[in-house]
């Protein structure tokens, strides 16, 4: 399989992105990144990150660059996981990324950026993007979402079986539900 193979398989299953790292992990050079940016296969799009030019558009590609803009162990938090679900009617102009240490990289402005250390039980993936649960979520936009919208997301999120029915009891126990 070529270099141009390998990077084309992983990154179709990464909403069309790759970053130099996970290249290493295939054993494809950094370099094969930057001849296949100039030959048009790959875009570059910030430092060590590159989309793939002819990868489908979803609506989660926006997430899934944002958390890899602000490098490893960033995770979705707040209503950037509610957003992501479709839960609480919410459209942010910027999605809030956290991640546990300092970023040094210039992020776009839609990215705002959180310091934040969370413990492993309040971390998930979904779709193959890192967030926080959408319990957490709930409870993190608590005054930054409107009550009843919350609310609604509430019930959404437990009749699609983003929660669980303890997790239902504490945020009930919280005031979050």
């Amino acid at each position: 399989m070529t270099y141009r193979q390998q990077v084309r398989e992983f990154a179709l299953d990464h909403y069309g992105y790759i970053t130099t790292a996970e290249a290493d992990d295939l054993d494809v050079p950094a370099a094969e990144l930057r001849k296949l940016a100039a030959r048009g296969a790959l875009a570059h799009v910030s430092r060590g990150l590159y989309r793939l030019t002819d990868a489908f558009a979803t609506d989660r590609d926006q997430f899934a660059e944002a958390v890899l803009r602000v490098g490893p162990d960033a995770y979705l938090t707040h209503d950037a996981v509610l957003a992501l679900h479709g839960l609480a009617l919410v459209n942010p102009r910027r999605i809030r990324v956290a991640t546990p240490r300092r970023v040094r990289a210039n992020l776009p402005g839609y990215i705002q950026l959180i310091l934040r250390d969370l413990p492993a039980d309040a971390l998930t993936e979904y779709e193959g993007i890192p967030c926080t649960t959408v319990a957490q979520a709930l409870v993190d936009c608590q005054g930054l979402v409107m009550a009843d919208r919350l609310a609604e997301a509430t019930k959404r999120a437990r009749a699609e079986g983003l929660l669980t029915m303890r997790e239902m009891r504490l945020l009930r126990a919280e005031g979050a539900a």
